[in-house]
């Protein structure tokens, strides 16, 4: 869904807001609220919530005491109180929902500790916020160019500007605790502006910048994920998911937020099942699980002294024969229980449509054989004499001579 000024212009290129979704009719930003109260109107007597909340870049969200009691509605730029001076916002929620939002962020209604909003931005101010954000990319890349000069161990990510062009918030990430006083002083110098370092998470900092996942989607916490719970490798164990760091990791570095989304259906299903570690005693020797399949309910086990042969069993094999070890006996093998494993026939979806194949292509060009045969000299391929040859001089067969012809007559002539 994307506002009016993101609309495409002529010729079909689109325009952008250059806003990066903090334009001002709040349609096309990332964690829009919407608001379900909007059309209903407050009780007689009943004052509306005296608190909105306000949004600034990439989805930061705080929340302002409107002391002025001033008519505010979502998409409206305010000017609201920062330290020093002012800072430029966006309106992106008001009435009662303000107050539960507060309350899921532990906000207390009554503290004193809310900032407020002074008045509604005017043009010369929304002019200031924007020239400040238009200096904000050349700022970054002259900013990583001042900390590789010091050899500091530290990536600068993002500058977001006041909205008055006081002061340059700088977030960055390290592994490390990093000394920058002196790249302080260097930013000072070079951007003559109030300077102040902000480190954060790797997770906040893809949640900043934005990406598309290996899913090919945009990045959760860019989009709607607001909370960044721990994930840990034990959630991929209980899925039964290969421990590769390539495909487990994130645009972060970090291990992927959506292990979390299935995890809890996860431990649900491994409640009926037997314990991993579990050992089955037999005559024939201990067994151990090698194997579990969640959705079809099996284990596989295999014997100490033969790991390479598995045997398949159900879960509820499984409890009878843990069953008859707790009594202290042991089955005779597990052979006896074991299910028989089948082979599925492979399904061949070759030409499923009645297509051709699509390497086709691919098989090298074979080449023409020459089936014309040759004909003798004077015709040609349809049989017809060859007119080409038939003003060549003939050559004189070995039993002719320019001589005349010798007949009985004129060899009397000869003789006389």
């Amino acid at each position: 869904m994307a506002c009016t000024s993101c609309s495409t212009s002529t010729g079909g290129a689109p325009k952008g807001c250059k806003n990066n979704g903090t334009c001002g009719t709040d349609s096309c930003n990332k964690l829009t609220v919407f608001d379900w109260l909007a059309n209903m109107s407050l009780p007689n007597g009943e004052a509306p919530f005296d608190c909105v909340e306000v949004r600034f870049k990439n989805g930061r969200k705080e929340f302002y005491r409107n002391t002025e009691k001033l008519s505010l509605s979502i998409g409206d730029i305010v000017a609201t109180e920062a330290s020093p001076g002012h800072d430029i916002g966006i309106v992106t929620l008001t009435g009662e929902l303000v107050k539960i939002q507060m309350k899921k962020k532990g906000v207390a209604v009554t503290s004193p500790e809310i900032a407020k909003i002074y008045r509604k931005a005017s043009q010369k101010d929304i002019d200031i916020w924007s020239a400040s954000r238009d200096k904000e990319e050349g700022m970054k890349v002259r900013a990583r160019e001042l900390a590789i000069a010091q050899k500091l161990e530290m990536k600068i990510s993002d500058i977001e500007f006041q909205g008055d062009g006081s002061k340059a918030t700088f977030y960055y990430t390290a592994n490390d605790r990093v000394d920058f006083r002196l790249l302080i002083k260097d930013f000072a110098k070079d951007f003559s502006t109030r300077i102040e370092m902000k480190q954060v998470g790797f997770r906040q900092e893809a949640s900043r910048l934005g990406g598309i996942g290996s899913c090919g989607r945009e990045l959760c916490c860019s989009t709607w994920l607001t909370d960044f719970r721990s994930v840990n490798t034990s959630a991929a164990r209980y899925q039964q998911l290969s421990l590769n760091p390539q495909k487990l990791a994130g645009q972060c570095g970090k291990l992927k937020c959506c292990l979390n989304y299935e995890l809890d259906t996860y431990l649900d299903a491994l409640q009926g099942f037997p314990d991993f570690d579990t050992k089955l005693q037999t005559e024939k020797g201990t067994a151990v699980c090698q194997k579990q399949d969640i959705f079809k309910g099996l284990m596989w086990f295999a014997y100490t002294d033969n790991f390479a042969n598995w045997h398949v069993l159900k879960i509820e094999q499984v409890k009878e024969i843990l069953a008859e070890n707790k009594l202290k006996n042991k089955v005779s093998s597990l052979e006896d229980y074991a299910l028989e494993v089948t082979t599925e026939p492979e399904k061949d979806f070759n030409n499923a449509m009645g297509q051709e194949s699509l390497t086709r292509f691919d098989q090298p060009k074979r080449k023409k054989k020459n089936n014309k045969k040759r004909k003798p000299n004077g015709e040609n391929t349809a049989g017809q004499p060859n007119n080409n040859n038939a003003n060549r001089p003939r050559p004189i067969q070995p039993n002719q001579s320019n001589q005349p012809k010798i007949t009985p007559n004129n060899r009397n002539e000869n003789k006389q």
